[in-house]
């Protein structure tokens, strides 16, 4: 990768050379199969969108766009395990920054996204705490409609799985307790656990959940460490 760098910046046209050079069959061999293994053991779940958190992460994206920034198209660091609908036909080369030119854009990769939108369990959906938030929600369309109703079964899914992880721990089955764990771990959306587990230690948790049994489970250290991405 660091070779096809110094080709890029050696380049008369850099970005047209990333771009041919991304799109090379020896590339796509040596660098995208290797790449793509290392970001699907990074993502949650099977292997899902790491935008989306929905669809099965079938691209490499590249977070800042080769036409931005040629110079970081093999840059391992600026990579995303993304779906075809995410990738190409949401955010495409879209790339918004703020006025002082910083991006607004959640990296998923290298940050915690919890201060940026909140989401609503109770109906699936984001709601922005700042303009990075925003722009996030707004490019990946992270409200829609199908996003929202898969968000609101997830939530319940796992409040079923959390149930039985807390009966199998109370009779001492902790081979039963890790199979419901991994049953929440590898579902779709896991946005929607992170979230759950966040919003228990909340000020106001008692009222986000309304249900005080649910809320001493999501604090027991033994769930937390079993599910929480750290």
């Amino acid at each position: 990768m660091a070779e096809c760098t110094c080709d890029i910046v050696l380049a008369e046209k850099p970005e047209a050379r990333a771009r041919e050079l991304w799109k090379h069959t020896t590339v796509r061999r040596n660098v995208h199969a290797p790449l793509r293994d290392l970001l699907a053991d990074m993502a949650a779940g099977r292997e899902r969108c790491m935008y989306c958190g929905d669809n099965q992460g079938t691209d490499i994206d590249h977070f800042e766009p080769i036409d931005r920034h040629p110079m970081r198209a093999f840059d391992w660091t600026n990579h995303v395990l993304a779906c075809s609908l995410c990738n190409s036909h949401l955010k495409g080369a879209a790339f918004p920054l703020d006025d002082g030119g910083k991006p607004l854009l959640i990296d998923p990769t290298a940050e915690d996204p919890t201060p940026h939108p909140r989401l609503v369990l109770t109906v699936g959906q984001y709601h922005p705490l700042t303009p990075r938030g925003e722009a996030t929600i707004k490019l990946f369309d992270l409200n829609r409609g199908l996003l929202a109703k898969g968000r609101v079964n997830a939530f319940h899914v796992t409040k079923a799985c959390v149930a039985q992880w807390a009966d199998a721990t109370g009779r001492g089955d902790h081979d039963d307790a890790a199979h419901w764990a991994a049953v929440v771990n590898e579902q779709p959306i896991a946005d929607v656990v992170q979230a759950m587990l966040h919003q228990a230690l909340d000020p106001a948790a008692e009222i986000l959940f309304d249900d005080p049994e649910l809320l001493t489970h999501l604090r027991e250290p033994g769930l937390r460490a079993a599910l929480l991405i750290r």
